[in-house]
């Protein structure tokens, strides 16, 4: 079981943070990727594989003023 935003999902693992990111209907352009207390470098995100138990928080940027 993933932990993605508080949310348990399963059948995740195995799969790229970009896949995941695809799947749950993230735009890939204004968001940050923290995986178990660690921010995620951009360039990782193709090459970082998800496994059980991994908890993920997905920020989206809001511009405005």
């Amino acid at each position: 079981m993933i932990t993605v935003c508080g949310k348990e999902l399963e059948g995740l693992e195995g799969r790229t943070i970009v896949e995941m990111l695809k799947e749950l209907g993230y735009k890939n352009t204004y968001i940050a990727v923290e995986m178990n207390g660690e921010i995620l470098k951009r360039e990782n995100y193709s090459s970082t594989v998800l496994k059980e138990n991994d908890r993920l928080e997905v920020v989206n940027f809001v511009g405005g003023g």
